[in-house]
């Protein structure tokens, strides 16, 4: 019986999904270039579901918003919730999401709160790596 701690006690490894195969899979979205420009220093992806609740226009927004905009404020927040938690590995953020289709007919309408996780581990090579995701995508 190996001795706990030890790596066999986890062998053999049937199989293994690499960060790279979810990004080809569409399961996670690469950002890493955008995220540069709002000032990550390395490569970031969000879960399929942050990308289609917080980023995907749903139909009726194109004129009043766009995909790159919506991109943009997710990292921005992700990057001011992680650096708030500088001894975390991750942090629950906080977005606001309005529904401009519902807003127009009612101004007093608050904005949806969408409480996605920024987490830092490690890449397919054991190199940081930010995931944006949703605690039911872990």
């Amino acid at each position: 019986m190996p001795e706990p701690g030890n790596a066999a006690a986890f062998d053999p490894v049937l199989s293994v999904y690499t960060r790279a195969q979810a990004i080809e899979d569409g399961i996670l979205v690469d950002v890493s270039e955008t995220a540069r420009e709002a000032g990550f220093k390395i490569p970031v992806a969000l879960s399929r579901s942050v990308w289609e609740r917080l980023v995907a226009l749903p139909e009726g927004y194109r004129g009043f918003q766009d995909e790159a905009g919506r991109l943009w404020d997710v990292l921005w927040m992700a990057r001011h919730y992680a650096l708030g938690a500088p001894n975390s590995d991750r942090v629950r953020m906080c977005v606001l999401v309005r529904d401009i289709r519902k807003d127009l007919r009612d101004s007093n309408r608050p904005p949806r709160r969408h409480f996605p996780i920024v987490a830092i581990g490690a890449g397919d090579r054991g190199e940081p790596v930010v995931t944006v995701m949703y605690p039911e995508d872990d």
